[in-house]
């Protein structure tokens, strides 16, 4: 699943993924709706890539929610802004299932190794 707010970075890291081995990537630019889908299918789910500055919920929002309905979910967060360290501390202490932090812009291959860096572990 990618979850950002940005149409056309959902639409690259899909096909991304796509293009490197996941069959059904679900796309979404709205993380409430996201997070009803992830609800209703979340046995066919083994990877959220999700952006940290949305509307309605935040990464770190998305990531708590996701990892408490499906608590072996792995979770790649993605921004184009700095990330101040305690702030990501925090939330990772609270929130094992984040793996990293992908920061925008990022190449398709680099893309391709940190999301089969998480599915690998």
């Amino acid at each position: 699943m990618v979850v950002d707010d940005d149409f056309d970075i959902t639409t690259l890291v899909k096909i991304t993924l796509q293009k490197n081995g996941f069959k059904n990537v679900f796309a979404f630019t709205k993380p409430l709706l996201a997070l009803e889908h992830f609800k209703i299918n979340l046995k066919d789910y083994c990877l959220v890539i999700a952006d940290i500055r949305m509307p309605e919920m935040n990464g770190f929002e998305f990531a708590r929610s996701v990892s408490q309905m499906k608590p072996e979910i792995k979770v790649l967060l993605m921004t184009a802004f700095d990330v101040n360290d305690t702030l990501l501390s925090t939330n990772m202490k609270y929130n094992n299932n984040i793996g990293g932090i992908i920061q925008k812009p990022v190449s398709s291959a680099k893309l391709a190794r940190m999301t089969m860096a998480q599915i690998s572990k």
